[in-house]
């Protein structure tokens, strides 16, 4: 064997490079990142592009979301020439938006030509009014036809996250009509899984993968070969319930059509993996009343979105605090009660949002809907009397053993099983009632679920109390 065989290949030093930049997460590492800025802090451009440049469009997204809002100017204009539409399909939106809002209208019309209608869709659909026309005055007609009818769809339909990119041809034709087609037209997409068939009228009738074409005879019709049971997906449908018959049925692709079923555009999984990592990260945040949650998100924004609910908690705290000042008496006569009803209302807030959890996800991946509604409220009810008596006995027998007083003991027991039954309720009856209203549960649930597991867990507590006659 020569020297040369044993010589690595340019192209796989070229990959050993890029992987000593990045740690076993496959993320950047800080001293790469760290190394990038110092050169270009040097106006040392040339150094900043011989390190950038081996790296993937989206580690080169990931290097500018590690870096300092203050610094993606000067790290952009280092760049500039590796700043592609790739690059900016790969990145986080606000970051994106930070490096949009720096560039010229004409800069913005190029790369979004160069980007699937989707993603030059996600660009543009943030610009302020003014900056949309611009950039739409900038492009070619056909792609600015295709972007203005993208935005005329509601926001986060499945008409934003569409292709127009497609291949159709029509059912008379045969499989050797259909590869010379792929082969003869240089225009058409690259990328692409299956053809869409279509009836004279446009709308999709059936869809062929690759793989049976280039396996089939010539002579065959693409009606014999095509499959016509097919997931067609309306072009107003939410991305979310979108991504959710993506997942039902294991799909690749699926055709997009208008009002009168007429073939669209499509989607792809890979745009339906971005989608379900959103909504879940939107989920979890949102039940927390923290907003979007994105470490990019402008302080001022996170700092509205996040006050906004922490003044509804604060009104809910009030409503609880009025609870708690109805029996101040009792509480002044026995003070062991305000020891222990924190843990009362504690432990019942922290049930609430175990069940709204479950039930927020439930409704976010359709399975709960109104068919098992009561099945899930009897469900719930179940497991919350279950935790509610293995909790009171629990609490019972520690408050026995510690302060010897078994009337104390008998209603922190029975004030934890209410308080218990409240939170599983509630957890199940509010994102259900709000689904029902058309309002997003995981934005609105857990303020009111927490606000009754604490009204009730202090009520249901210092009202046995009363009713028990409890005293110092």
């Amino acid at each position: 064997m020569s020297e040369t065989d044993l010589a690595p290949t340019e192209g796989a030093t070229e990959l050993d490079n890029v992987a000593d930049q990045l740690d076993e997460d496959d993320r950047l590492k800080p001293e790469f990142v760290r190394a990038v800025l110092d050169a270009v802090e040097a106006d040392d451009a040339a150094a900043a592009h011989a390190l950038v440049e081996p790296l993937h469009p989206a580690d080169i997204a990931d290097l500018f979301e590690l870096t300092p809002h203050e610094d993606r100017g000067p790290l952009a204009l280092a760049l500039a020439d590796l700043l592609d539409a790739d690059v900016f399909a790969e990145m986080n939106d606000y970051v994106r938006e930070d490096l949009i809002d720096a560039l010229e209208p004409q800069q913005v019309a190029d790369i979004a030509s160069e980007l699937d209608t989707d993603d030059a869709v996600a660009i543009i659909e943030d610009l302020d009014a003014d900056d949309q026309r611009e950039v739409l005055r900038a492009m070619e007609p056909d792609d600015r036809a295709a972007i203005e009818e993208a935005l005329s769809y509601p926001e986060e339909s499945a008409g934003r996250l569409m292709q127009r990119d497609l291949v159709a041809v029509p059912e008379h034709w045969t499989v050797g009509d259909a590869i010379d087609y792929l082969r003869g037209h240089d225009e058409l997409t690259t990328d692409f899984w299956e053809i869409f068939v279509v009836d004279p009228a446009h709308k999709p009738v059936g869809t062929c993968q690759l793989s049976w074409i280039l396996r089939t005879p010539r002579s065959v019709a693409m009606a014999d070969v095509m499959k016509r049971e097919q997931t067609l997906i309306p072009v107003d449908m939410d991305q979310e319930e979108v991504a959710l018959r993506f997942q039902k049925y294991a799909l690749i692709s699926a055709a997009v059509v208008d009002a009168a079923g007429r073939l669209v555009g499509m989607v792809t999984v890979d745009d339906i993996v971005h989608i379900i990592s959103e909504e879940a990260g939107e989920d979890i945040t949102r039940l927390s009343g923290a907003g979007d949650g994105d470490i990019n998100e402008p302080i001022q924004l996170t700092v509205r979105t996040r006050l906004t609910w922490l003044v509804v908690n604060l009104g809910t705290a009030i409503l609880a605090a009025s609870v708690v000042g109805l029996f101040q008496g009792e509480i002044a006569r026995f003070a062991l009660l305000a020891v222990l009803m924190p843990i009362v209302s504690g432990m019942g807030g922290n049930a609430g949002t175990q069940t709204l959890a479950v039930v927020v996800r439930a409704i976010a991946t359709n399975q709960l809907t109104e068919s098992n509604t009561w099945w899930m409220i009897a469900r719930e009810f179940r497991i919350a009397a279950a935790n509610g008596v293995a909790l009171g006995a629990a609490i019972g027998l520690g408050t026995l053993l510690i302060f010897h007083n078994a009337d104390l003991s008998i209603v922190i027991a029975l004030a934890m099983v209410i308080n218990n039954l409240i939170a599983g309720l509630s957890g199940v009856l509010i994102p259900v009632t709000l689904d029902r209203l058309r309002i997003d549960p995981a934005v609105s649930s857990a303020v009111f679920v927490t606000m009754m597991t604490d009204c009730m867990g202090f009520f249901s507590f210092l009202g046995l109390a009363l009713l028990w006659g409890l005293s110092g």
